[in-house]
């Protein structure tokens, strides 16, 4: 069978119309009608409904369909891994998080030492949603983010592994008083709620603060004023007074010190330890990538007990 076939077949069920299918696949319609019947005859049964407008695919179709998604997935997939495993010089692809692409992989990327600089490398740098994206595509090759244990995230064994870089921890800070004190504080209640300056929902910091502290304290009373999937962003609005907002204490460390603007509004309860962590395939990656793997596991075996 022609796997172009499963491509006209995709095309067909976006559309519902075989003309502007047959559009999509740069083919004419006669000609993308006779693939559609070549590949319903390969099944041995109707894949179209055609007695209806707009048409729409039986439900052998759709169980073609689903399976021709797969299929072409799987195609792709391989036909990037074999590219590159046989370009010696392919670059090195990172997807990062916009916090850690600003604090942290300048300075990381250093502590591998000369080896790593000599390695070509794109830094992909995005919120965590389009980073866990690239990497589910295969057009990234590694992702550098926050991580928890408790928090959902599709980034699981065995499917994929992950080599923990460093620690952090997410805190809460706010504005600080004319007294050094927080302008905000925690629980909040019910009559007065904290504003929160929140992580964007399925932010994967957003996700982590839900999944290990929001969904666990009935206590807690915020009243979202904001919400932004840049942690810079909720920083900034912090030292403005806007409300309270938990961020990686890596990014609040110099505005945390007595000459800053910012101050801790809750304590080690209040606290999140996370995870900075390099994620990647299960499968077998190109040869340059294997051995960068490997340099950022070393490294990290023999400093991975410091915090940010």
């Amino acid at each position: 069978m022609d796997t172009n076939y499963l491509a006209d077949l995709r095309a067909l069920s976006q559309t519902l119309n075989f003309s502007r299918a047959a559009e999509l696949r740069n083919i004419t319609q006669p000609a993308f009608g006779r693939r559609i019947r070549s590949l319903e005859a390969w099944c041995g049964v109707p894949l179209v409904n055609r007695r209806q407008m707009p048409i729409s695919l039986t439900t052998a179709g759709q169980i073609m369909l689903d399976a021709a998604e797969d299929v072409i997935g799987r195609l792709e997939r391989a036909r990037r891994e074999i590219e590159q495993n046989q370009t010696a010089t392919a670059s090195l692809v990172i997807a990062a998080t916009h916090a850690l692409s600003f604090n942290f992989f300048p300075s990381w990327i250093n502590s591998l030492g000369a080896e790593a600089a000599t390695h070509p490398l794109r830094l992909l740098s995005d919120n965590m949603e389009h980073c866990e994206k690239l990497m589910l595509s295969g057009d990234a090759q590694f992702l550098l983010c926050h991580a928890h244990a408790a928090s959902p995230t599709p980034m699981r064994s065995p499917e994929f592994q992950k080599c923990v870089l460093a620690r952090d921890r997410l805190i809460p800070v706010c504005g600080r008083d004319s007294n050094n004190q927080p302008l905000y504080e925690l629980p909040g209640t019910a009559e007065r709620p904290t504003p929160h300056i929140a992580f964007e929902e399925g932010s994967g910091m957003a996700r982590i603060l839900t999944s290990v502290l929001f969904n666990r304290r009935t206590d807690l009373h915020l009243s979202s004023v904001v919400s932004s999937h840049h942690a810079m962003t909720l920083k900034s609005l912090a030292m403005e007074g806007k409300g309270l907002a938990w961020i990686p204490e890596s990014l609040a460390r110099n505005e945390l010190k007595e000459s800053g603007r910012l101050v801790v509004a809750g304590g080690e309860s209040w606290h999140v330890e996370v995870d900075v962590a390099l994620f990647r395939t299960s499968a077998q990656l190109g040869a340059l990538a294997e051995t960068f793997w490997q340099l950022a596991q070393d490294t990290a075996a023999t400093g991975m007990s410091w915090h940010l």
